[in-house]
């Protein structure tokens, strides 16, 4: 029987258990689908005679993980399907184009992940090529960030209002309206078998990362609403909480869109612009690359404020998607005029959420922390396209692009961060989204381990909407959700740019990590456990 799956306590002993209750613990106790227990085996054996031992042979264990920001059945269909990632060229990438469709029966050939920014071969497939490489059929691409796509003929013509719409291109990437449209109905043309198989690929594999929940950010631009209230419905051990993002009108409609949707709360990507790379961010200063953009918001602050009153009536979390700077004005003004009306205390109490806030000043921190709006970022987006030579530099130039992703700064003023991935934008793969949170490209921006970890999970579940002081921990009381890792040296240390003095010293009485340098081997998952049930073995 695997753990967490055994009638009465578990006991689990000789490893390495990460809880600031206990910070040397090797061993703890697990009732049903809560941890009763945290300390040494001797102690352990002691008080748990009857308990069904599980040998961790020097495991380390810790709080599961919750990434809160992913798009599921996306993650899904590049796991299963056609995954651009890794094409170094537009040739290359044609190529996989071609292979997929010669052996796909599908009705539209869907992939993403294709990233123009260092090929050399030129700018993006163009519609006639995908028409050649595809035979004529249905083709939707999405750029890395999903913020445009390029679609063959075969799609375009059966989109209603196509070329009349805001950043549409007869042979380049659909964006803004356009590609909004655009995904729409390539996504029509996926079988419920498709979108079933992708959720349950993405799930699975979350599971397989220690990640025992995900925040879904759907909403009618991304997922759709059938896709939505299926994941919802998807059964699976690894929970789902349900973003929706469509904005509210007044607290009648938002009531309305939560019955309609299913949804837990009314965020996500609800967009107020789109992203760097796609030049749809909105920015307060025009593009590096192009002068002539400055992006394009999709919501006023007039209108922002109309979604966090309604959904601050209501009593649910409300959110946007936020990347550029102007865009992150719109939205703190908008929150402040609900706060003015309705009182700071009222706005702050549901821990209403910004996605990705690339773009923070110090004001916009300090704004959010007396708001408190939680900031739920994407670290590897720092380690992509971070640095000097990185895209933000190209798009932004250097000084603004020193300045992206602000996660100290953000922390310092009060803002609690919580860490997603924007799978399929990046991988479920939450070490390797902490090591990025450890080595920030910028110097001073980079957080320690413990806070990173904390970010990714008691953060996560904070931001969730879930804040008893347990969820996320490894105490007595707290649920029994956590995995079971394969792994090297464990370490306390600080962050990179501290002085480290006794933060390796074991004797500092704070828990120890796996080491996150770049020359480090990362923990393998063995287990994951979900409040008492086993959702992954290796």
């Amino acid at each position: 029987m695997s753990i967490g799956e055994r009638a009465g306590t578990t006991l689990l002993l000789g490893g390495h258990i990460y809880s600031s209750f206990a910070p040397d613990a090797t061993a703890m106790a697990i009732t049903g689908d809560t941890v009763v227990w945290v300390g040494e085996d001797r102690t352990g054996r002691a008080l748990h005679p009857d308990a069904d031992v599980v040998d961790l042979h020097g495991a380390f264990v810790a709080p599961g993980f919750v990434d809160t920001h992913v798009h599921v059945t996306a993650l899904g269909l590049n796991l299963i399907g056609l995954d651009l990632t890794g094409a170094r060229s537009r040739s290359e990438c044609l190529q996989w184009v071609r292979a997929y469709a010669a052996t796909s029966a599908d009705d539209i050939v869907w992939g993403h992940g294709w990233d123009d920014e260092s090929w050399d071969d030129g700018g993006p497939p163009t519609t006639a090529e995908l028409d050649e490489a595809a035979g004529g059929r249905p083709v939707y691409l999405s750029r890395i960030d999903v913020h445009s796509a390029v679609c063959s003929t075969a799609l375009r013509r059966v989109v209603a209002g196509l070329d009349e719409s805001a950043g549409y291109s007869p042979d380049g990437p659909l964006r803004f309206d356009a590609h909004h449209l655009g995904r729409a109905v390539a996504r029509d043309l996926l079988t419920p078998a498709q979108r079933a198989a992708a959720r349950t690929a993405a799930l699975d594999l979350a599971a397989s990362r220690g990640v025992v929940a995900v925040h879904e950010c759907g909403g009618p631009d991304i997922s759709g609403l059938d896709d939505f209230r299926e994941l919802l419905a998807h059964e699976h051990a690894v929970e789902v909480r349900g973003y929706w993002g469509e904005a509210a009108r007044d607290a009648g409609h938002a009531q309305e869109l939560l019955d309609r949707t299913g949804a837990h709360a009314l965020g996500g990507d609800l967009f107020l612009d789109g992203s760097i790379g796609s030049h749809t961010a909105h920015l307060s200063q025009p593009y590096t690359d192009r002068p002539d953009l400055v992006g394009e918001s999709y919501l006023d602050a007039e209108r922002v404020a109309a979604h966090v009153a309604a959904c601050t009536e209501v009593g649910v979390q409300a959110g946007f998607h936020v990347i550029g700077d102007a865009a992150m004005s719109v939205a703190v003004d908008g929150f402040s005029r609900v706060a003015d009306r309705l009182g700071g205390p009222a706005v702050a109490r549901l821990g209403h959420r910004l996605e990705h806030a690339e773009m923070m000043s110090a004001g916009d921190a300090q704004a959010l922390a007396r708001l408190g709006v939680i900031a739920s970022v994407q670290p590897v987006f720092d380690a992509l396209w971070g640095g000097p030579d990185g895209m933000y530099a190209t798009r932004l130039g250097a000084e603004r692009a020193a300045a992206m992703n602000p996660f100290v700064m953000a922390a310092g003023a009060g803002v609690s961060l919580a860490f997603g991935s924007d799978a399929p934008v990046t991988p479920v793969d939450p070490w390797t989204m902490l090591r990025a949170a450890v080595h920030h490209h910028t110097p001073g921006s980079a957080v320690s381990p413990r806070a990173a970890f904390a970010a990714a999970t008691r953060g996560a579940w904070r931001a969730g909407g879930v804040r008893d002081g347990l969820a996320g921990t490894l105490q007595p009381g707290a649920p029994a959700s956590y995995a079971v890792w394969d792994t090297d040296e464990l370490v306390v240390a600080a962050p990179k740019d501290a002085v480290q003095r006794w933060s390796t010293d074991p004797r500092s009485g704070v828990p120890a990590l796996p080491r996150l340098d770049a020359d480090a081997t990362l923990p393998v998952c063995l287990s994951s456990v979900h409040r008492g049930r086993t959702v992954y073995t290796r």
